[in-house]
């Protein structure tokens, strides 16, 4: 059971591919099994994407299943692979659930994030305060002493942003999320003024989609895009709900997705323009401040 574990994008969309060349070769999930010594339940797994395939046993299918042409071979070794730069969280991982591992991983591995966001400040944006006043709002259960864990397990992730290599990020956010008054008028002016500063192209990009805006891009809540260069050429879409996240990586999925992106980015301030909306605001906030 060493690699038995949960399923991601990943190893769903690995596990498609390997049944379908599978079928397309006439092997049966026995012979399959019997190839790379192991059992039918451990084939169905792998083809469900609930179980890890090594690198051998991956070589052994391609043989098997006459996959020939090396870009495809390529392709499914990087489905394959764990990669390389998730290992900070493994510490926290018996406090964490597995659609917030999945999180953790795509912020990890992907080579770009696109994020809309209509009400609130993206997590990997976030300050401490900012970050505190959502996670306690939106958890009141929890104890001070989980606050805390769960709000520098927060800041821990935007260390992406910072190494070196590191994602390119694009946060897309409706004017409403920069107003509302999250943690108060002070919160709120201090992470305008972390965004301000990050908000550096190419790297980092901030780009709002201001009120008098007309176009209405009936989008009805957040969402992410992690995409994955070549050889896995991948985009994974991330979309929270009250109680979990979905994690979809469906061909139509992508493509609705990326297509309502272009028509945020259409209708999105440019950088330098949101930068001077976040500045304006601030300075509507310390006037507000003064006048009290």
């Amino acid at each position: 059971m060493a690699h038995a574990s949960r399923r991601t994008a990943r190893r769903r969309r690995l596990g498609t591919i390997l049944r379908e060349a599978r079928e397309a070769a006439g092997v049966t999930a026995t012979d399959a099994a019997r190839a790379i010594h192991t059992d039918n339940t451990k084939i169905s797994r792998i083809e469900t994407g609930r179980h890890r395939v090594t690198r051998l046993e991956l070589e052994t299918l391609f043989a098997l299943y006459e996959i020939a042409d090396e870009k495809t071979r390529e392709w499914l070794i990087a489905l394959a692979s764990e990669g390389s730069q998730r290992t900070w969280w493994r510490g926290h991982s018996s406090r964490l659930n597995a659609d917030f591992k999945e999180l953790l991983t795509h912020e990890s591995d992907a080579a770009r994030i696109t994020a809309f966001q209509p009400q609130l400040i993206p997590g990997l944006l976030q300050t401490r305060a900012y970050a505190t006043a959502v996670i306690r709002n939106g958890s009141s259960h929890l104890t001070d002493a989980e606050v805390d864990f769960f709000v520098g397990l927060r800041l821990a992730r935007q260390q992406i942003l910072q190494r070196d290599n590191p994602p390119r990020y694009l946060a897309l956010l409706q004017e409403g999320a920069l107003r509302q008054q999250v943690g108060g008028p002070t919160v709120l002016a201090d992470q305008l003024r972390h965004l301000i500063a990050v908000n550096k192209e190419p790297e980092l990009t901030i780009r709002v989609i201001p009120f008098r805006q007309h176009v209405w891009t009936a989008v009805q809540g957040p969402f992410t895009v992690f995409s994955y260069p070549k050889p896995l050429d991948l985009d994974v879409v991330h979309i929270p709900y009250l109680d979990g996240s979905l994690y979809l990586e469906d061909d139509e999925v992508v493509r609705k997705s990326l297509r309502v992106i272009n028509r945020l980015q259409t209708a999105a301030l440019s950088a330098a323009q949101s930068t001077e909306l976040m500045e304006s605001i601030v300075l509507e906030l310390e006037q507000h401040k003064r006048d009290a």
